[in-house]
């Protein structure tokens, strides 16, 4: 007769075994440090009894003791099933989405997290299917990289009625929890820049600001043109009266210099402030200025401050003056962290912002003092 697993003799388990394993499960994520009380509210077990299973565990090398009566696990992943994160890529073909997808990957496997992984190559369409197939392949938690403002609902509907929570990387989505640029914040940084350059090589004169926009990622990416706006103002309260032209860049190099082309076609302005939503589109400005050969009446400020843009910034005499950077290379250990917290019951922020800094030619070997070893020249 066979006799079920439940009625089995429990005579044979060592109850010293499952309080230890009780302690090793109370961390929550890799990397958590607790103090002895928060162990003992979340096994149940007694002071004494907690206290001396940690020090065992410290003599087998299992836990790390990392201050008075604080402990790190140093096996994470004990007792615990491997969390399976889904991530939508915007385009595996941008060169800032190729260094947020590799560094993705890095805190993945630096943590044992399975990542099912999925290219929406900015394309509406694609993204709606891609978010179908994460939920098909039964994901923990969803990373949404995705640029059209018009799909993010749908996706948001389709993972709220799925019960996957979701991280949206730089474009927001209804209910998903933020994670990317303080636009408005990197703006002002853009905008004073430009400003500061009118003050001192054109005695404040402007006759025209050109904003490079992504109209399809709706009004929080906006705000970067918001803020450079404001941030010219700041420094040069006289540039006010002067022309304003916004311009959809439509996410793309070519794009923008088919339209700056345009535009400067009939513009007889000579002093002309241009800020850019990206780095392609600032390469885009700044290279329509130079086919006109009008590159000495502009200068561009740009965002990402990816490697293509970072060796413009290098060239000599360039006008793209500079770039406020969001290490992309950065994102992936934030993300997975947050999407760790979420997953372990953490309460966390509505929204991460990641911090930004202004790179020029004088600070830029500073800040990426590598890259003449990985991108030796600039690709258009």
């Amino acid at each position: 007769m066979n006799v079920p697993e439940d009625s089995k003799p429990k005579r044979y388990i060592v109850k010293s075994i499952l309080h230890a394993a009780a302690v090793l499960g109370a961390f929550h994520s890799a990397g958590e440090v607790l103090q002895l009380r928060d162990i003992t509210a979340r096994t149940g077990l007694g002071k004494g009894m907690c206290f001396r299973l940690l020090y065992t565990l410290h003599e087998c090398g299992l836990v790390e003791k990392v201050g008075k009566n604080q402990y790190r696990n140093l096996m994470p992943n004990f007792g615990r099933r491997k969390y399976r994160l889904g991530y939508a890529d915007q385009d595996r073909r941008v060169t800032f989405s190729q260094e947020v997808f590799h560094g993705l990957v890095r805190a993945a496997e630096r943590r044992g997290i399975e990542l099912i992984m999925v290219d929406n190559r900015r394309d509406p369409k694609v993204a709606v299917s891609n978010a179908d197939r994460l939920i098909s392949e039964h994901v923990d938690l969803a990373i949404e990289f995705q640029i059209d403002e018009a799909v993010a609902p749908v996706i948001a509907s389709k993972f709220r009625r799925a019960g996957i929570p979701f991280i949206a990387v730089d474009v927001p989505h209804p209910g998903a929890i933020y994670f990317g640029a303080d636009n408005y914040r990197a703006g002002l940084l853009g905008g004073h820049c430009l400003a500061e350059y009118a003050r001192r090589h054109w005695q404040g004169l402007v006759e025209e600001v050109l904003m490079v926009e992504i109209a399809r990622a709706g009004p929080l990416p906006r705000m970067r043109s918001d803020g450079m706006l404001a941030g010219i103002l700041e420094v040069l309260p006289a540039a006010e009266p002067c022309r304003i032209v916004r311009m959809d860049g439509s996410a793309e190099f070519r794009n923008t210099l088919d339209r700056v082309r345009k535009y400067l076609y009939n513009n007889q302005a000579r002093h002309i402030l241009v800020g850019a939503a990206t780095g392609p589109l600032a390469l885009g400005a700044l290279r329509a200025f130079q086919e006109a050969g009008r590159d000495g009446e502009c200068v561009v400020v740009g965002h990402d401050a990816d490697h293509d843009t970072r060796a413009e910034i290098r060239a000599p005499h360039t006008r793209l003056i500079g770039c406020v950077a969001y290490f992309p290379e950065r994102y992936g250990e934030g993300i997975v962290r947050l999407a760790v917290d979420v997953l372990s019951g953490k309460s966390v922020q509505p929204a991460v912002f990641i911090g930004h800094k202004l790179i020029t030619p004088q600070n830029v070997d500073h800040f990426y003092p590598n890259d003449s070893l990985f991108f030796p020249t600039i690709r258009e």
